[in-house]
């Protein structure tokens, strides 16, 4: 109603909008609620919008100078950023109506009650105009006394011998006429009779006397009020309804009082509502949407009955839409605290989120009906319901995070398709067994959980609590994958770190499968399931939801507000990925006693010794490389459809360790400054080490990022070689020789015999181009 009311300013004067009454009242209010509203959002606004004010404003000029260079994509994000500005406008508009309604309603009374005090006035004029003619007609009656006796007997005599003429008949009749047509109500007639009064006691070209005149005024005046009085009684009649209660108001504004017909006619119609309201009792029922729906129905009923009678009888005059405004924003304000206090407040209070969502749903549809009529007061039920409905969101959002957190304590991290009671993302049978989740039992819980949730948030969009709502599921997966990261049996160290824990007990996850469980558990939570169930939002589906999940993920990202959400979740599965990765690089590292199995010491000691060393990778990264081979098998099975988190897992555990090793400053002072060099031999252990993490890792487990540090830390290691005045090539043996030794090893660990980069034959692309990087690193330490 207020947007209509705006786009209609800028064509009409401000006292009239050209649409439903309550439009015009809301133009007047709006242009005076708009200059004082303040802050920078209604500047920004204001700018906004002032190109679309200008009395030569072309909007085919201007779409035009928008579109004609645009792509399908611009000119999407265009019609989307006008429809916030119209959303934007409608809701300033909104704001200023109600922030100067109560001064704007309050003007309109002192003007109709001054409206009322000049008709007086005119009366009382009339009246004493009428008293000084009649007062000069009799001076100068008296002043023509001075002629003869005989000649004013016989002017008497011609007098009374003429007979009265109509008009005096009529005059004479007219309130014998008038107490008729009052005591068997005949209204119509009654004034018809009044208006024909007025009418002869102005005509001054009549032949009434002026005590005939004086006398028909008075009629006319005492039977108005009679008439008045006797409408009001009987508008104020239970049993006076539909025609015979606009008659009565049309007929008490017809004798000029129309505020006071206008306040009886609303009055009638909440005398009715009371009445029909003491049928409906909240005790009656146990379903809140029944109570609600009985009263909905009649609280709106009543108000559109108002509306119509309103506008037959009073058409769109802006005081009276004022005052039918405030009478509905009354009743609907009642309405939504009897809902409130007999449906809402016990919702709220148990979490009953389902049913406080259909109870609001029954009352905006409600709302709906009016404003297709004009009438818009849904902003009275949302500013109302908005505090019990954020109370039952937050029920919702703790009793999942209780429950989910009970699951946890017991989850033996295993697995499985959804159990009997979950719901399915599918119906069940062998070909979409495929399409079911495979999840522990806590993350079946959780889905199962945040779907119920997002569906009984749905209605609820209107009341623009998409954003808390999204909110509120990202805080809850944040603490379920803090669950999660507890259960890493390396995280009681870092314990006070994980934030929302309290004194939750989680069961631990001992194997690296219930291990990698767990990140299954969140990666398939955030990239598929939880934005699947968030597409029910009307606020993010800006397409159909059949539509979106044609789409597929990738093009689901599209979506601004979806893809800034599935980052949030995105980035809590990084740090379980990284609580993973860092406790099994501190596992490969480091022995329960603390010692380390990756030291500087190791390197340095093998020119002390006289036997040849065994020529094999270290144990700790043969032992990388047995853990990542382990759970790449596992992962397989695991990360069905999403191989690509498994093998940047498998990437992000490698990197771990390889960057320990170039950021350990205690490593590289011992390499680099120690009293002991590294000699010969520790340098060809430790060029074989990083051949072979770069020979298993090529292409699975090892990112180009890593490789390169890799390749630095050997740069480095034969820079400190080199510092001893050695030539690295003189000590080193070929190339081939590394490579084989590094294959090997892969093939015994994998158990698929000599291959080359883990699973890639020896004269693979890959493995060549491994080979030439060795072999030009191999050059660049020399020089």
């Amino acid at each position: 109603m207020a947007s209509g009311a705006a786009r209609s300013s800028r064509s009409r004067p401000a006292g009239h909008s050209g649409v439903f009454p309550v439009g015009a009242a809301a133009t007047g209010v709006g242009g005076g609620g708009g200059g004082g509203g303040g802050g920078d959002g209604g500047v920004q606004l204001a700018d906004k919008l002032k190109i679309f004010k200008t009395d030569n404003f072309d909007p085919d000029a201007y779409v035009q100078s928008k579109c004609q260079t645009m792509n399908e994509k611009e000119i999407r994000h265009l019609c989307s950023y006008l429809q916030d500005l119209k959303k934007a406008s409608a809701e300033e508009m909104r704001r200023s109506v109600y922030a100067n309604y109560a001064a704007f309603i309050r003007t309109s009374k002192e003007i109709s009650d001054l409206e009322g005090e000049l008709l007086s006035i005119r009366n009382l004029l009339n009246t004493q105009a009428a008293l000084i003619h009649g007062l000069s007609e009799g001076v100068q009656i008296d002043s023509l006394t001075s002629g003869t006796e005989g000649s004013t007997e016989e002017d008497i005599s011609n007098v009374e011998g003429q007979e009265p003429s109509e008009i005096q008949k009529w005059s004479a009749d007219f309130p014998d006429m008038l107490d008729v047509l009052l005591a068997e109500r005949r209204v119509d007639e009654a004034l018809d009779a009044l208006d024909e009064a007025e009418r002869v006691a102005a005509d001054r070209t009549q032949t009434l006397t002026t005590a005939e005149i004086s006398a028909l005024r008075s009629a006319v005046s005492d039977n108005r009020q009679k008439l008045a009085d006797q409408l009001a009684e009987a508008a104020c009649q239970s049993s006076t309804r539909g025609i015979e209660l606009r008659a009565a108001a049309s007929a008490l504004k017809r004798l000029g009082d129309g505020p006071r017909a206008h306040s009886l006619l609303l009055n009638a119609h909440n005398q009715r509502l009371q009445c029909n309201l003491q049928t409906i009792h909240p005790s009656s029922t146990s379903y809140g949407g029944a109570y609600t729906a009985a009263l909905a129905q009649q609280v709106f009923s009543v108000v559109a009955q108002a509306l119509s009678d309103s506008v037959e009888v009073f058409g769109d005059e802006s005081c009276y839409a004022s005052e039918l405004v405030t009478w509905a924003t009354q009743q609907v304000l009642s309405f939504a605290l009897l809902v409130k206090r007999h449906v809402l407040s016990s919702c709220a209070a148990a979490g009953g989120l389902r049913a406080a969502a259909e109870c609001v749903q029954i009352s905006i549809g409600h709302c709906s009906l009016l404003e297709a009529r004009g009438l818009s007061v849904s902003a009275v039920l949302l500013k109302q319901f908005k505090p019990s409905l954020e109370q039952a969101l937050d029920a919702n959002l703790r009793r999942i995070e209780e429950s989910t957190a009970a699951l946890a304590a017991a989850d033996n991290w295993t697995l499985t398709y959804p159990p009997n009671g979950i719901r399915p993302l599918a119906r069940s049978s062998v070909s979409n067994l495929a399409l079911q989740p495979k999840l522990s039992s806590s993350a079946h819980r959780f889905n199962s959980m945040v779907q119920d949730y997002f569906e009984d948030v749905t209605p609820l969009l209107s009341l623009q609590l998409g954003g808390s709502t999204m909110d509120g599921i990202a805080k809850n997966f944040s603490l379920y994958v803090n669950l999660l990261i507890s259960a890493l049996p390396g995280s009681m160290d870092d314990e006070a770190n994980i934030d929302g824990l309290g004194n939750k007990i989680i069961r631990m996850a001992e194997t690296e499968e219930q291990q990698l469980a767990l990140l299954a558990n969140a990666s398939l939570l955030a990239e598929e399931l939880l934005p699947r169930a968030a597409m029910k939002l009307s606020s993010i589906n800006q397409s159909s939801m059949d539509d979106l999940r044609k789409r597929g993920p990738d093009k689901q990202n599209r979506v601004p507000e979806l893809r800034e959400w599935k980052r949030k979740l995105q980035r809590m599965v990084d740090r379980l990925r990284d609580s993973f990765c860092r406790q099994h690089a501190l596992e490969l590292i480091f022995t329960d006693e603390g010692d380390t199995h990756l030291s500087a010491e190791m390197y340095i000691c093998m020119d002390n010794t006289v036997e040849e060393p065994e020529w094999v990778p270290s144990p700790i990264f043969q032992e990388l490389y047995a853990k990542l081979n382990r759970m790449a098998g596992v992962a397989a099975d695991m990360f069905v459809g999403r191989e690509r988190f498994a093998t940047l897992l498998m990437m992000r555990l490698t990197e771990t360790v390889i960057l320990w090793l170039s950021e350990d400053q205690a490593f590289w002072e011992e390499i680099e400054q120690g009293p002991k060099p590294l000699g010969p031999l520790g340098l060809q252990q430790f060029y074989l080490d990083m051949q072979f993490v770069i020979i298993f890792g090529q292409g699975r487990f090892l990112s180009r990022h890593v490789h390169q540090v890799i390749l630095d830390i050997i740069d480095r290691a034969m820079g400190a070689f080199s510092a001893t005045g050695m030539n690295p090539d003189s000590v080193l043996p070929g190339d081939d020789w590394f490579m084989d030794v590094a294959q090997e090893v892969v093939g015994m660990i994998s158990g698929r015999g000599r291959t080359a980069n883990g699973d890639r034959e020896i004269n693979s692309p890959t493995a060549s181009v491994s080979a030439h990087s060795m072999s030009s690193f191999r050059s660049h330490g020399s020089s």
